[in-house]
């Protein structure tokens, strides 16, 4: 991140190679920071007398705090400057300065008053080794406080540590979802760290912020990011846009609802002003119309019958206009089936598919007839063609009935043998 206050080293802070791009956190995406802000008028040159002298500094987690420069110092954005705290000093980040800040300190209800803290100056490196050795701290102190915890049977999950960068406060992290009594706590980790010590609850969806993450979408989360308003998200928004209720696809890293659940609900609600309310089934001569499902933004709404497992869209229309006419109690012929050209070889009535059937098979059943024919026709004519060579009687056109009948007496008969002197002519 280039931030110089994260514990994992991954920004370079400890001395080690900077994860990621390589920019060390100068990158113009914004990919490398958390909660980054584009300064979109830090082009303009103001007098030194009219600038507005409140900085937004950034600290661990995201967090931001407005805070007066008395001094008149130049600051660049990502400068480390040190802040005047409650208890102490603390190292931060300047992320914000000029008009802007008065729009964010407008839009956040803060007051310009005498309670603002004040800039003291820009870090030096003194002042940065001793963040460094404060924030290195974190880790065995986080640790080690969890195993306190579980000693003592506090039902308290404790997700972050931040150390003051003049090592004199160190404030802890926690959520729970009931009261704790931690007063022992405050006692032990007293003695232990030699610090003050301040308890802080935060919500789940805070505590993912800090501890970020990725989104079932694959990006990183937008409470870690970029959000910081957390408004109330409820399953009716799951319900106008028609999703599935399932808490494990609906839930987020904090076990909430997601964030992304109210991004699109002004749209979804806009687009069903125009679908009708369906408070009973649609009546018809083929059946029942039950609806089973609202294309919202194709207006295509879909119905089934009973006893049919198959779904058929009506437009928008035709559906308010089945609606009147069963408000006369007139009651139509049947649905009228709107299918968009691409799905409509898929979606075929039941009724045409039967049909289409029973031309195979009269198809099949005709050509079966026709061979059966061809046969009996060839049969008849090797028939004929036997009985013509038997004898002299069927030259002459004889009834070819009679011939081909079995029980016919005169075809079964031999033919009768020549005489002797016949023979004997034949010889000579």
């Amino acid at each position: 991140m280039g931030c110089g206050s994260c514990s994992s080293g991954g920004c370079g802070s400890n001395g080690t190679a900077v994860s990621g791009c390589g920019s060390k956190g100068t990158c113009g995406t914004g990919g490398c920071n958390k909660m980054n802000v584009f300064d979109w008028l830090s082009h303009m040159d103001v007098p030194s007398g009219q600038r507005f002298d409140v900085v937004e500094v950034k600290f661990k987690g995201g967090r931001k705090e407005y805070f007066r420069n008395i001094n008149q110092l130049e600051f660049v954005t990502g400068d480390y400057v040190v802040c005047e705290m409650a208890s102490g000093q603390h190292i931060g980040t300047v992320s914000l300065q000029g008009e802007l800040v008065r729009l964010q300190m407008k839009r956040k209800n803060v007051l310009m008053n005498d309670d603002l803290h004040v800039i003291y100056r820009i870090a030096t490196e003194k002042d940065l080794d001793k963040a460094t050795q404060a924030m290195a701290r974190e880790m065995p102190t986080l640790y080690r406080t969890r195993e306190i915890i579980r000693e003592m049977k506090l039902n308290m999950k404790l997700s972050d540590v931040e150390y003051q960068s003049d090592n004199t406060k160190t404030t802890f992290y926690y959520s729970s979802e009931e009261r704790v009594d931690f007063r022992e706590l405050i006692k032990m980790l007293a003695s232990e760290f030699k610090v003050r010590i301040e308890m802080r609850q935060i919500s789940l969806r805070q505590e993912a912020s800090r501890l970020g993450g990725l989104g079932s979408c694959g990006r990183e989360l937008c409470c870690s990011t970029w959000l910081t308003d957390f408004k109330n998200i409820s399953t009716a928004a799951a319900r106008y846009q028609n999703l599935s209720l399932n808490p494990a696809k609906l839930s987020g890293q904090c076990g909430r609802l997601k964030c992304c659940l109210n991004y699109e609900l002004e749209t979804y609600i806009d687009a069903l002003r125009d679908i009708p309310t369906v408070d009973a089934p649609l009546r018809t001569k083929k059946g029942v119309a039950t609806l089973q499902k609202t294309d919202i933004f194709k207006k295509i709404m879909w119905f089934g019958f009973d006893k049919d497992t198959n779904w058929y869209p009506v437009a928008i229309g035709k559906v308010l206009e089945i609606i009147e006419l069963n408000k006369k109690d007139i009651i139509p012929e049947s649905l009228e089936i709107l299918t968009p050209e691409p799905e409509r070889g898929l979606d075929k009535v039941p009724g045409k598919l039967n049909s289409d059937l029973e031309n195979l098979d009269k198809k099949y059943s005709d050509e079966q007839k026709k061979k059966k024919k061809k046969k009996s026709r060839s049969g008849k004519n090797r028939g004929n063609g036997g009985n013509g060579n038997n004898g002299p009687n069927n030259a002459g056109g004889g009834n070819n009935e009679g011939n081909n009948n079995p029980g016919n007496n005169n075809n079964n008969k031999k033919p009768q043998q020549p005489s002797g002197n016949a023979r004997q002519e034949r010889k000579s």
